[in-house]
């Protein structure tokens, strides 16, 4: 996921001008930490990468039977995903501090990761920095995925039992009909450690590049659509807000007041103006069906089979 600092600017004037004292000072913080990364910069990232490596490691073990697998294709999913952020702000010349990784000591072992991005960055690189990392997850994802499904046990669920149900997104739907053509009906792919890294990397992919304030797809619509890209993001949290009451579900709820605390609306860029070019727009246009093919609005429930 990609965070990104960004403050309103007019096209034509100077960006330094244009910044308050307090965001120059981060902005130069951020070139510091990238140009000459001290030990002490360097702690806070680290530790939290371990600690995420530690809780992945325990749940894939404790629930999924591989903490190894789950660990080293969780985190390799991840690390590509941020990688991709980052090293496309190194290209562009905009200061990103290193991913911070977020553990969680039980459900999937993390939250995902985030990098702060400085706030000089223009309508294209904006766009290049906020597409690349859902591209790059999601090459290392869909494999996961695949070979998941492949190794997969099949089972039918018991008559009568209440089970933890896992919604499948279109895209796992769509490999599984591939990948494992046998299956008879009622019967379902039993979770291993590659398939469980594999859904959540999806899902989180999905999920980030949904188009609302400052998460990746917001930026990538931003981009797209310039001020345009607010009222999509503000039709989808009426839609999300209608979801939530007309089906009594309420997992994304916490989810959505972050967003509407950071704000529904994306910042304006330096330069609104700088063309995004035929191939950009045709990936970014593509990059709109991430979320209706990786994210599941309903990721688990307890079902009655």
């Amino acid at each position: 996921m990609l965070f990104s600092k960004l403050t309103p600017a007019e096209p034509d004037a100077p960006v330094a001008e244009e910044r308050p004292a307090s965001t120059q000072e981060h902005h130069h913080h951020l070139e510091d930490f990238v140009e000459s990364p001290s030990p002490q910069r360097l702690l806070l990232p680290a530790s939290l990468f371990l600690l995420t490596c530690m809780s992945t490691y325990s749940v894939g073990q404790s629930q999924f039977g591989g903490g190894w697998q789950y660990m080293l294709a969780v985190m390799g999913i991840l690390v590509t995903h941020e990688a991709g952020h980052f090293f496309q702000a190194l290209r562009h010349g905009i200061p990103a501090t290193l991913p911070y990784f977020i553990p969680l000591p039980y459900f999937t072992g993390t939250m995902g990761a985030v990098i702060v991005q400085g706030s000089n960055a223009n309508r294209r690189q904006l766009f290049d920095i906020g597409i690349t990392g859902p591209l790059a997850g999601l090459v290392v994802a869909v494999p996961v995925v695949c070979l998941g499904v492949i190794n997969a046990d099949v089972a039918a669920p018991p008559p009568g039992a209440v089970v933890q149900h896992y919604g499948d997104p279109l895209l796992v739907e769509l490999l599984i009909v591939w990948l494992r053509p046998e299956l008879a009906p009622g019967t379902e792919l039993v979770l291993n450690p590659l398939l469980m890294a594999g859904w959540f990397g999806l899902l989180l992919t999905g999920l980030n590049m949904l188009p609302l304030s400052q998460l990746d797809g917001g930026h990538v619509t931003y981009a797209l659509f310039g001020k345009n890209a607010h009222l999509l993001a503000r039709g989808l949290a009426i839609f999300a807000i209608g979801y939530m009451v007309a089906t009594d579900q309420y997992q994304w709820f916490l989810m959505l007041i972050l967003v509407l605390l950071i704000g529904l609306d994306h910042p304006p860029t330096t330069d609104d103006e700088v063309p995004l070019g035929f191939t950009r727009c045709a990936i970014g246009l593509a990059s709109l069906l991430i979320p209706v093919l990786c994210f599941h609005p309903t990721p688990i429930a307890m079902v009655l089979t």
